[in-house]
């Protein structure tokens, strides 16, 4: 039986040449990647806009990735109503695809996977890193939820903490794992803000974020903590959620403190909103799901200029009481 003949002679057949983006012109990535950011995360895209250009750009490519990440995992789009989670393993398996394809300088037809390989040709992220965040949508594929603060801590890590190391690579920082673990403290303290705000919403897609044990020290179960009649005690765990948040904030600090000027005022600017989102949360009580909360540009702005002289001043005193888990009690997920 005859040999098969290729379509076109073997001498003119040559192997594609890896190329961070998989081939696409930068700044079309980069102006798709802004669109993602703008629709997905104002409060963030805000943020971004202090950094100096090269890191800016950066920083929106990775969110693109991030985001279509999250979108795909949860057939949502631009982190808006969870969808039919049916088929969650085989979306999982293309988000592993992609990334790896992205980070071997293959094109993936898909704008956000291409963004993702060329900030990595770019900062060197590789694909370990890569692999912790998407360890946060396998969990979430597994049906996770937390017994206990060190699993919701974990999850967190998984979803926004590794997030946090990755956006320090992208901003060059200092190769030192003190200023690695500041990066990730900030990124929990950003997903406990989330967690907190997203609560109830979360609840009606069944899912839940928040450890078994404070829902029972409160007299709640899964089943019912969300309920409207039970908003008073849901508010207190909130709270609990909240305090934590800003153990994870003020540590964050310190690490800001070793970044570029623009790079610091970003950042602590970014800290400042998402806390007062957690904050607003604690302080709505019960009444903090009956609408959306948020910060208003105006108070975005009081934030970004206090941020500014924070910034000037290296502003990060040492914290009273540092948060209960590290970035090494965290990492790595056994099973997930």
């Amino acid at each position: 039986m005859s040999q098969a003949r290729p379509l076109v002679p073997s001498r003119f057949v040559r192997p594609s040449v890896p190329r961070a983006g998989g081939g696409r012109e930068r700044s079309g990535l980069v102006r798709e990647s802004y669109e993602a950011i703008a629709q997905g995360s104002r409060s963030f895209a805000f943020a971004s806009k202090l950094f100096d250009k090269p890191t800016r750009e950066r920083v929106w490519m990775l969110y693109a990735w991030c985001r279509r990440c999250d979108d795909l995992a949860d057939a949502q789009d631009m982190g808006g109503e969870l969808g039919d989670q049916a088929g969650i393993e085989d979306r999982l398996q293309a988000i592993k695809v992609l990334t790896r394809r992205a980070l071997e300088g293959g094109a993936t037809a898909d704008p956000a996977f291409d963004a993702l390989g060329q900030v990595a040709g770019e900062t060197g992220i590789t694909r370990d890193m890569a692999n912790e965040v998407i360890s946060g949508f396998a969990m979430d594929a597994n049906g996770f939820s937390p017994a206990t603060e060190k699993e919701m801590m974990r999850y967190c890590y998984h979803v926004a903490g590794a997030v946090g190391v990755l956006m320090a690579r992208v901003m060059f920082a200092p190769n030192d794992s003190f200023i690695y673990d500041r990066a990730c403290d900030l990124g929990l303290g950003f997903q406990l803000a989330n967690i907190v705000r997203d609560v109830v919403e979360d609840a009606r897609a069944g899912r839940c974020y928040l450890p078994q044990e404070w829902l029972d020290d409160a007299g709640l179960t899964r089943e019912n903590f969300a309920d409207e009649e039970n908003r008073f005690r849901l508010a207190g765990v909130a709270a609990r959620v909240v305090d934590r948040m800003e153990l994870y904030q003020d540590a964050a600090r310190l690490g800001a403190k070793h970044l570029r000027f623009r790079q610091r005022w970003a950042v602590l600017s970014a800290a400042r909103i998402y806390g007062a989102i957690g904050r607003k949360v604690r302080d709505r009580g019960q009444l903090a799901w009956d609408t959306r909360t948020y910060v208003p540009k105006i108070q975005k702005l009081w934030h970004v200029s206090v941020a500014f002289g924070e910034a000037v001043i290296k502003y990060g005193p040492e914290p009273t009481e540092w948060p209960p888990y590290n970035r090494g009690d965290l990492r790595p997920v056994a099973g997930w």
